[in-house]
């Protein structure tokens, strides 16, 4: 199953320009900002937009750029492979549920907590990373410009995210990130059944042989 760029990225392109032409206006525009992130006391008053609006904005420049690149990247080799399957609305529509699916646990752990917040398009980036993950296994990703095997990037990134969770010292909502990728690799196995063996076969052959 081969994964790479063979069309333009519309879809992605679009998502990166629209969470870009929110998120920059919401760096200095607290009162948008503050409308816009998940805020469990706003959810239970009916909010429920929030769900979905929080993964359009973000903390700061670093934090936009970083998820965009990622996205960009990434969305560039898996939305061809998406609209094969489900086309171009659907894997818009995939990215958007990514963004919801990825908060539920944080919200049912904080749903009476007023002091929580969380913002950014990590969780729904991270579905769309570790789906290629799954695709392509042994790729290399750069990371802070050292190459990784994507799935020794994968073993890495899940098992800081599980410990950094329980800490939870950071400020970073690490949840969001492992269960976003959860939900990449779980819509992509329901939308191709042999990715499983793909997978697997991919594994145990690291070098093509």
């Amino acid at each position: 199953m081969p994964v790479g760029p063979s069309q333009e990225p519309l879809v992605t392109l679009l998502l990166i320009a629209v969470t870009c032409a929110v998120s920059i206006p919401a760096f200095s525009n607290r009162k948008l900002l503050g409308d816009m992130l998940f805020w469990p006391p706003a959810i239970g008053r009916g909010q429920w937009h929030r769900f979905v609006t929080h993964g359009f904005v973000h903390a700061d420049g670093a934090h936009l750029l970083f998820n965009m690149v990622t996205l960009y990247f990434f969305g560039r080799a898996m939305e061809p492979f998406f609209t094969r399957y489900i086309g171009a609305p659907g894997y818009a529509l995939f990215y958007v549920s990514a963004i919801v699916v990825a908060m539920l646990p944080s919200w049912l752990r904080h749903a009476r907590d007023p002091n929580y917040r969380s913002l950014g398009a990590s969780g729904a980036v991270s579905a769309v990373l570790f789906a290629y993950i799954l695709l392509a296994p042994w790729s290399l990703l750069f990371v802070f410009f050292v190459p990784l095997p994507a799935i020794v990037f994968a073993a890495l990134y899940v098992g800081y995210s599980v410990y950094a969770s329980r800490r939870g010292a950071d400020g970073i909502n690490h949840s969001a990130h492992l269960w976003g990728g959860g939900y990449g690799v779980l819509f992509a196995l329901v939308m191709e059944p042999g990715l499983a063996g793909h997978f697997l076969r991919t594994i145990a052959s690291p070098l093509g042989s």
